[in-house]
């Protein structure tokens, strides 16, 4: 390696030398062989160096490749499962307001049933008490007729009846009363 950097120093030199005793022509073959020369020495030492970076990016490149699937199949995967919860939410939405309509319908018929009950009662303590005050007025206009008709009765015993008629009246009365103490 040594021999080599040396030849290559030399082969540096040689076209200032050339250079110097030169004409046109010359000039230009110095040059392309100057040229050929640096190409050769950039060549020779920076073909290893160039490769292991060219073969690091390119390990490096793969990676960030490899990573990026990764979290491209990671977001795919989250990506499906956030579909199926979505899918399953809106099922879920749907038997929520299924159950509330079911329980809402059985509410109603609840509260339907309690309010007929409840007017059923209500009927039924309403007949009751009207039955008692027809009762109630039946009794207080029996009585009244009866008072009325004892009145009548009495007037029309004051007018049509006799003093006699009143001694024999009281007279049997009295003969009833013995009759059923003695009896």
């Amino acid at each position: 390696m040594r021999r080599f950097a040396c030849y290559c120093v030399l082969l540096a030199l040689l076209p200032s030398v050339a250079y110097a005793e030169s004409g046109a022509a010359s000039d230009f073959i110095w040059k392309v062989a100057n040229l050929v020369l640096l190409l050769a020495v950039l060549f020779y030492f920076g073909r290893k160096p160039v490769q292991r970076f060219l073969e690091e990016r390119r390990d490096g490149i793969q990676e960030n490749i490899a990573a990026s699937q990764k979290l491209l199949d990671e977001a795919e995967g989250r990506l499906q499962q956030w579909n199926a919860k979505g899918a399953r939410l809106d099922a879920d939405v749907e038997h929520i307001l299924d159950s509330a309509r079911q329980a809402a319908d059985q509410e109603a018929q609840a509260i339907v049933a309690h309010a007929k009950a409840s007017a059923d009662r209500i009927r039924q303590g309403a007949q009751a008490v009207v039955e008692r005050e027809l009762s109630v007025a039946r009794k207080r206009l029996r009585t009244e007729a009866a008072e009325l008709a004892v009145e009548v009765a009495g007037r029309v015993l004051a007018e049509q009846v006799s003093n006699g008629d009143r001694e024999r009246l009281v007279d049997e009365f009295i003969h009833d009363l013995e009759a059923r103490r003695d009896a």
